[in-house]
């Protein structure tokens, strides 16, 4: 253990997609960040909630007994165990009243959700969304916010989701197997696509004259790399910003989420919790991608 960081009993942890691409190796993108011929990562599972056992000499802001929650993969994974070791600052402290699956689910879905509306400029009052891969943890976080914040949401995944999204306050809904979003000629304030994967111009035509597009999640091939070097680029140039939104974990970011959701404003979606034995049947019903919200497993 190092000298900045803690050692955590942990309770509960939540499947992320960077979980998923890593324990298959695909696409090859993967591979070369996360070990070309064997697993850099032996423990995958970042997004944690547990109480700390002990700390290093210089750890400032955590002490034996508290209980916390964290996205740990900037200290190399490992959540799907008994114990695990942390660097405090990515970590924060569990509120009173937030349960360990609660806290579990937040860390890594909600600070995307959150930095995703207010990449290139904060999503305001009366603007319209859409959020592309609603139903996942991402989604429905953000959809949540956004409609605190007092926007008119559009919400695009598979039928089966539809409930769950307009139960949390979805104003539309939009069946990806029957429809095409960036099709059906309607222009959006702000896109928020967890999974995209179509070409650059059809982004931009769904977009109105100075609207944002935020790619969380999606192809790891050419649109990845147009994203992540060319849009930005000309988003210098033009009204309409196009990017991938560029993730960062922080102790404030965390104690946002706590707060928000000790407020009432967002609370995650937990589709089902399997014990830590159980984590191979985890992530197989992960892999069908009917799931709502979270798989979170439960260590204690």
């Amino acid at each position: 253990m190092g000298k900045n960081e803690v050692l955590i009993k942990i309770h509960a942890a939540s499947i992320n997609s960077w979980d998923w691409d890593l324990l298959k190796g695909k696409p090859f993108l993967v591979r070369l960040l996360g070990g070309l011929s064997k697993p850099k990562h032996q423990v995958l599972g970042a997004d944690i909630a547990g109480i700390v056992e002990s700390v290093g000499p210089d750890v400032k802001s955590l002490q034996p007994g508290d209980a916390v929650f964290g996205d740990i993969a900037g200290s190399g994974f490992g959540g799907f165990a008994e114990y695990a070791t942390a660097s405090e600052k990515l970590l924060a402290k569990i509120p009173v009243g937030m349960s360990m699956e609660q806290a579990a689910c937040l860390p890594q879905a909600g600070l995307l959700a959150l930095q995703g509306l207010r990449y290139k400029k904060p999503l305001t009052s009366g603007q319209q969304l859409l959020i592309n891969g609603a139903g996942g943890a991402v989604g429905t976080l953000a959809l949540q916010f956004a409609k605190y914040i007092g926007a008119t949401v559009t919400c695009v995944d598979k039928e089966e989701k539809s409930d769950t999204l307009l139960s949390l306050g979805a104003d539309h809904f939009i069946d990806y197997q029957k429809q095409d979003y960036t099709a059906m000629g309607i222009q959006y304030d702000y896109i928020l696509d967890v999974i995209a994967h179509r070409p650059v111009r059809d982004y931009r035509r769904t977009l109105k004259p100075s609207g944002v597009f935020a790619m969380i999640g999606g192809s790891m091939g050419g649109l990845l790399v147009q994203m992540m070097l060319l849009q930005p680029l000309f988003s210098l140039f033009r009204k309409k910003k196009l990017g991938i939104m560029g993730y960062r974990v922080s102790r404030e970011g965390l104690e946002e989420l706590a707060s928000l959701c000790t407020k009432g404003i967002m609370a995650p979606v937990i589709d089902r919790v399997f014990p830590l034995n159980e984590t191979v049947a985890a992530f197989r019903y992960y892999e069908r991608g009917n799931f709502k919200g979270k798989i979170v497993i439960k260590v204690v």
